[in-house]
């Protein structure tokens, strides 16, 4: 039973970095019908900024607890910057091109920032301290939840309760709703809808970074690849809840983390990776729309 708590923790955990991930490409799908697949990349961006500000502030003497929080809003704003950058040049361009042209634009710039932080960094992994505290209270369950876990099942609560605020009792939230449904229609009643794409790609990207910097702080390491794998899982765990959903991609991601948890204890570790595009495969012939998705009826 000890061994089934632990592997569930380690499951949620995951699924909670999946989900801080699977919220960017969930929403930017919801409002212009895109798969950001460069989503990934941020994620790595902004685990890496952290790194490089944490080693410059740790070489100053500064206290553990304002390094983790400098670096983390650091690379909060430093990733949503590229984020709207990248929807401005490779993106908005393409708005009313085919859908086929905007996912080659997409596929082109996750490899631009794949080689561009390989060239400027290396291509091996890097290790990654922890800034993360320790919590003496944990200490009698130390072996079924450590701080760290602890520490990101509680920022992915407050960040999705934060979402939910923002989008259901919000100006902004209600706009993005309306841009979601029908944009033309949210232009003609005084909303603006490049304001809101730009906004959706701040809290997209901003939510990346912040899971890249706890992923990281949890696995040890990093390196140029990880947003590549990341992104990947956090697609599926969105298309798996039903892509555009905002509950559907943190229920997909949390499904994902524990079937990975559990299907690397019970059956192989060599599996892990491979248990996320089983998922894929199936919910795609057996429920397209996802689990909390809806299917649409086109006119013809």
């Amino acid at each position: 039973m000890e061994y089934f708590i632990q592997l569930f923790m380690s499951g949620t955990a995951k699924g909670s970095i999946y989900a801080l991930i699977a919220l960017g490409y969930t929403m930017v799908y919801g409002i212009i019908q895109l798969i950001n697949f460069a989503h990934g990349e941020i994620y790595m961006i902004g685990a890496f900024t952290a790194l490089i500000l944490g080693a410059t502030f740790a070489q100053m003497g500064m206290h553990p607890a304002l390094i983790l929080i400098l670096t983390t809003l650091a690379a909060m704003i430093y990733s949503a910057a590229y984020g709207v950058t990248m929807e401005k040049i490779a993106y908005k361009p393409l708005r009313k091109a085919p859908r086929l042209s905007a996912l080659i634009s997409a596929i082109g710039m996750s490899m631009f920032f794949q080689y561009y932080v390989l060239l400027s960094q290396t291509e091996k992994f890097l290790p990654y301290p922890s800034f993360l505290p320790e919590f003496e209270f944990l200490k009698p369950i130390r072996h079924i939840i450590n701080s760290t876990q602890f520490i990101i099942l509680i920022i992915t609560a407050i960040v999705m309760i934060a979402l939910t605020i923002l989008i259901k009792f919000t100006k902004t939230g209600k706009a993005m709703r309306a841009a979601s449904q029908d944009k033309e229609m949210a232009q003609l009643v005084g909303i603006n809808v490049n304001r809101i794409v730009s906004i959706t790609f701040v809290i997209g990207s901003a939510t990346a970074a912040l899971g890249g910097v706890l992923i990281c702080s949890y696995m040890g390491q990093i390196n140029y690849y990880i947003g590549f794998i990341a992104g990947i899982k956090a697609f599926v765990a969105a298309v798996l809840g039903g892509i555009g959903s905002i509950p559907g991609a943190v229920l997909g991601s949390f499904v994902l983390g524990w079937t990975e948890s559990f299907g690397a204890g019970y059956i192989s570790s060599d599996y892990e990776d491979a248990f996320a595009f089983i998922i894929l495969i199936l919910i795609l012939i057996f429920r397209p729309s996802g689990i909390l998705g809806r299917k649409e009826n086109k006119k013809v």
